[in-house]
């Protein structure tokens, strides 16, 4: 029973089960139906929506475009407005505001790229002639501008600005009359290599990159041969006239043939000056102009100096090239040395300053003018040698004295040594390798050797044979005196000073033995016979001849009468020397009288007139031997 009743409960629950499940898919059914008419009608609305849709995509496409192109028209209209701007600029010129002007260049050189960029615009073709007119316009007012600012500072600089920038040395004096005078000479210094110089203010430091901002422009434009003929026409018209008022010529060869030696040698010191001048002030001045113009632009700064400088160079090259190719003389050597050490001393600015390829020709031109101002020096150098053995002056001494030939060879000696370094860069360049020194020495001995050579063919004019000896003796000891007492000494050496002492002492050895033996003969016992015909012997005068003693002094008397009115008429110029001389005489003559006129002075005292015999005593002698080679003239008389 109990089993029976709980399957009919299941069974019941089972039943209720079914019934749940049967609602439940009906209820599913329904609710599938529903979906499935929601989908319809979406399906319905979608179709009915989408011509709106399109209609409103289209409008939203339609206000794109619109701002594109409002935004395209307000850039267009804006590039108009930056047009007017400029042109009002342009027009206005830019010598008020040339910054503004620059930036209304800047701003159309925009422009036109843009409208270039953009040719769809119907005006763009008509926009582009007037700015292109425009930018042209406006380059051309930059070209005046710059024209014309160069040109309004553009000064030629007086004399008393560039003497300023020297050193203290070079710089002139002032003389009486309150004209200035460069320094004398243009022998080398040392310090000058070191020395300071201030570049003049060509073109004040405020005007030049104003200048740089318009030649910057003229390059951008491609207007380089014009900014390139302007820049030359002005500035170098300006340098020409500040050499011009420095004391620059412009002088031909021919002219430097005509001149006199004298007036040329001026102008060759001012030459020297004006180049050192020229370099290191005014063309350096130049150069420091020039590249701040065209600062970022160095092939045009090259070619715009070379251009601007290259008339003055030539002026300036010319004069010493007509000098160089002049004809030889000794005199000219040491101008040639002058003006061969100039051109070294610059040598290294001309480098610096007259740098790149455009200034090629220019820095040739100096070289080569160095190289034939040396050439010439050495030839000349060598002519000297032969012109001294070759001197055939007739200028006489007649008083034996030293010859103008040997004191003009010794002082041109001695300038030589003034030159020394640049004589050895001379034989460094031209020579066979051999040591400097040594070639220097070689050739000052070839010069003393050549003048003793000449002096010897002069000597042999003296028909007096002592005179001969006492000019050659004057000469060679002025030539040893000379060497002693300057540098030429270290270089020929003590062997040399020695030799040609010991030959100035042969000279004056030969001179007294011819010009006083014949006196001292007759001072002597010699020949002197007794009235039997036999010889004086012994110290025993007796049995001299009185007449034999007497013409024995009037002998004497006249021998040194001669003498002395002769030799005191030569000449030894030297105070030293000259007492020597005297002594070697004294030594030998008053001795030699003194034993002779104690001896036999008695025996002529004792008869009639002694004074007519004996004329001197030994003092009298002595006082008139410190007469000889005094120079005297014949109609001065006896001290």
């Amino acid at each position: 029973m109990a089993v029976d009743s709980g399957m009919d409960l299941l069974s019941e629950r089972a039943v209720l089960m079914r019934q749940s499940l049967q609602k439940s898919q009906t209820i599913t059914d329904n609710v599938v139906s529903i979906l499935g008419s929601f989908d319809s009608r979406l399906s319905a609305l979608e179709t009915a929506m989408r011509p709106t849709q399109i209609r409103t995509h289209a409008i939203r496409k339609a206000h794109e475009n619109i701002d594109k192109t409002l935004k395209a028209a307000e850039l267009i209209l804006s590039q108009f407005d930056l047009l007017r701007q400029a042109e009002t600029k342009v027009l206005k010129g830019p010598h008020e505001d040339l910054e503004s002007y620059l930036d209304a260049i800047a701003q159309l050189r925009k422009i036109i790229r843009y409208f270039s960029s953009n040719k769809s615009f119907k005006s763009s073709d008509g926009v582009l002639n007037h700015a292109n007119s425009l930018l042209a316009k406006a380059q051309s007012k930059l070209e005046d501008e710059f024209k014309q600012l160069l040109a309004s500072y553009s000064k030629a600089v007086e004399p008393d600005r560039l003497f300023d920038g020297l050193p203290n040395s070079l710089r002139p004096s002032s003389d009486g009359d309150g004209k200035s005078s460069m320094p004398h000479g243009g022998h080398h210094n040392d310090d000058l290599e070191t020395a300071s110089y201030t570049l003049p203010i060509l073109i004040p430091s405020k005007v030049l990159p104003l200048l740089h901002d318009l030649a910057q422009q003229m390059v951008q434009a491609g207007h380089q041969q014009q900014l390139l003929q302007i820049y030359r026409e002005t500035r170098s018209v300006v340098l020409e006239e500040s050499l011009k008022k420095l004391g620059v010529e412009k002088l031909s060869k021919e002219d430097v043939q005509r001149m006199q030696w004298e007036v040329l040698e001026a102008k060759i010191g001012n030459w020297i000056h004006f180049m050192r001048i020229a370099v290191k002030l005014l063309f350096a001045g130049e150069r420091q102009v020039c590249d701040q113009i065209f600062r970022g632009f160095d092939s045009l700064s090259d070619q715009c100096f070379a251009e601007v400088t290259v008339s003055s160079v030539s002026m300036l090259l010319s004069f010493g090239d007509a000098i160089a190719r002049s004809k030889r003389s000794p005199e000219k050597l040491f101008v040639l040395l002058d003006m061969y050490e100039i051109m070294r001393e610059i040598h290294s600015e001309i480098e610096t300053i007259f740098k790149g390829k455009a200034c090629l020709e220019i820095r040739d031109s100096a070289t080569g003018l160095t190289k034939r101002l040396a050439q010439t020096a050495q030839e000349t150098f060598g002519d000297f040698e032969e012109a001294v053995e070759k001197d055939a002056t007739k200028t006489a001494v007649l008083d034996g004295t030293v010859h103008p030939l040997t004191s003009y060879v010794i002082n041109y000696v001695k300038f030589l040594f003034d030159y020394q370094s640049t004589l050895k860069q001379l034989f460094m360049e031209f020579g066979n390798g051999d040591d400097s020194n040594s070639q220097l020495a070689s050739v000052t001995m070839r010069i003393m050797q050549a003048l003793q050579n000449n002096l010897d063919g002069k000597s042999k004019q003296y028909k007096d044979p002592a005179l001969t000896h006492l000019f050659l003796m004057n000469n060679i000891h002025y030539m040893v005196r000379s060497v002693r007492r300057s540098e030429a000494k270290d270089l020929l050496g003590d062997d040399w000073v020695q030799r040609h002492r010991r030959t100035v002492q042969q000279h004056a050895n030969q001179y007294k033995r011819i010009a006083w033996t014949k006196i001292l003969q007759s001072s002597s016992a010699q020949g002197l016979t007794s009235s039997g015909g036999g010889s004086v012997e012994g110290g025993n005068s007796s049995g001299v001849s009185r007449g034999l003693l007497k013409e024995r002094f009037k002998m004497f008397n006249m021998q040194f009468d001669e003498l002395h009115q002769r030799q005191s008429q030569w000449t030894v110029p030297d105070t030293e020397l000259r007492e020597s001389l005297r002594l070697a005489v004294a030594e030998v003559l008053l001795p030699a009288y003194r034993s002779f006129l104690k001896r036999f002075g008695p025996l002529v005292e004792s008869g009639k007139n002694p004074q007519k015999y004996i004329k001197y005593t030994a003092e009298d002698l002595e006082r008139l031997l410190g007469e000889l080679f005094e120079g005297k003239s014949m109609s001065e008389p006896r001290r």
